[in-house]
């Protein structure tokens, strides 16, 4: 029989479990974790770094550290929710072509939409379980 696996992609920290015997089991990350950190970091040498090893490094590489990414799906650039979040946060959001707000990565010279920083995050949990 299949496993069912869910996949909690949080704000903060984001978690993936798997149904045995009828209750959820939390599978540990790479690093041994039971939840990985939702952040996303570009190194100066090029590197995409994810979870905690993106988040460890964010003091030194603010410019280039996502976190929070989800407080940003689906919102218009102009939405006071967006403007609440440029305020706390490092990294520069900009509007993209059609008026949604978007990640400037400069260490990359690209922006990036949430759906695709979240998408790196998803992906480290997959390869994590």
């Amino acid at each position: 029989m299949a496993k069912i696996i869910g996949i909690d992609l949080g704000t903060t920290n984001s978690v993936v479990a798997v149904m045995e015997g009828g209750s959820p089991v939390v599978i540990p990350n790479a690093e041994g974790s039971r939840t990985t950190p939702s952040v996303v970091a570009f190194t100066k040498g090029g590197d995409r770094l994810v979870g905690i090893t993106a988040k460890r490094q964010a003091v030194v590489n603010p410019e280039n550290t996502i976190y929070s990414v989800k407080r940003l799906m689906g919102r218009r650039f102009d939405e006071p929710e967006t403007k609440k979040t440029m305020e706390m946060v490092s990294y520069n959001i900009t509007e993209g072509p059609h008026h949604d707000a978007r990640v400037s990565v400069p260490v990359k010279s690209k922006v990036y939409t949430p759906q695709e920083i979240s998408a790196m995050i998803l992906g480290k949990l997959k390869r994590d379980a």
